[in-house]
């Protein structure tokens, strides 16, 4: 996979040498590139923003700059998805992720101030060009920077080779199975008075396997009951049901319904 960043800050964007990502980079499976945004300016103060039309505070990327350093960048590859990191995208999940992972070249694009003038994501939408503007929550950073660091790094992990162990993909929270991660521990089995989980050191492999189930599903009830309610029902064994059911969730019409006034534990 190949992905393009650019931005007015690369050096902003040094953290992905390091790490999984930055292995990745060395060993030929990732194919990561930043670009200066001021590369394609014309002018001597290689400008890259201007004042809003219509008043407001603040300043707008310029959409001739960004254009330009776009097709730069894309360089005429048909299979290029420009993505472009906004308080106003959908929200990143790691469904976006395995989606992303799934292309053969990213352009993401980092916007600044009062982000880039909307007629670029436009431009390349009619186009054609697959365009997908994302937010990694609700809350605003300076730049896109930051969320081009988290998107990097959640696109990377899924790529083949990149994560020594592929089970670890599976199991982690967000994951295939639509569960928060169980709880890990690991030695000393005794740290200040407290002790790890008796199954765990069991050797019972079945035993330590339904135990991390439970946990999932206890975490993942208390702390993202929307996860839970999203969760395919014929995909639940007997005993997750049962468990559900104590937690305060009933099977309703094949989907699952929090009982009126549960309480997660």
């Amino acid at each position: 996979m190949r992905i393009d960043v650019v931005t007015v800050f690369p050096d902003y964007l040094a953290a992905l040498d390091l790490s999984l990502i930055g292995k990745a980079r060395q060993a030929g499976l990732l194919d990561l590139r930043v670009h200066d945004l001021r590369e394609w300016t014309t002018d001597r103060h290689r400008t890259v923003d201007d004042t809003p039309f219509g008043g407001g505070a603040g300043m707008v990327m310029r959409p001739d700059v960004w254009g330009c350093a776009i097709d730069a960048v894309l360089d005429g590859d048909p299979a290029g998805h420009l993505v472009i990191p906004t308080p106003s995208g959908e929200v990143f999940t790691q469904r976006h992720a395995e989606a992303l992972a799934a292309e053969q070249h990213l352009v993401v694009a980092c916007g600044r101030y009062e982000g880039i003038d909307a007629r670029v994501a436009e431009h390349y939408r009619a186009a054609g060009r697959r365009v997908s503007e994302v937010s990694i929550g609700d809350y605003v950073l300076n730049g896109g920077e930051v969320a081009a660091l988290v998107l990097v790094e959640a696109v990377g992990r899924l790529l083949p080779g990149v994560v020594g162990n592929p089970e670890s993909l599976v199991e982690e929270s967000h994951g295939a199975a639509g569960l928060l991660e169980y709880p890990v521990y690991t030695k000393p089995p005794v740290w200040d008075g407290l002790e790890i989980p008796e199954v765990l050191l069991s050797g019972h492999h079945a035993r330590i396997d339904r135990w991390r189930r439970d946990r999932a599903l206890e975490r993942t009830a208390q702390r993202r009951p929307d996860m839970v309610a999203a969760l395919d029902v014929a995909r639940l064994d007997k005993h997750d049901r049962a468990l559900l059911a104590d937690l305060g969730w009933d099977e309703v019409d094949g989907r699952l319904r929090r009982r009126p006034g549960a309480v997660a534990e």
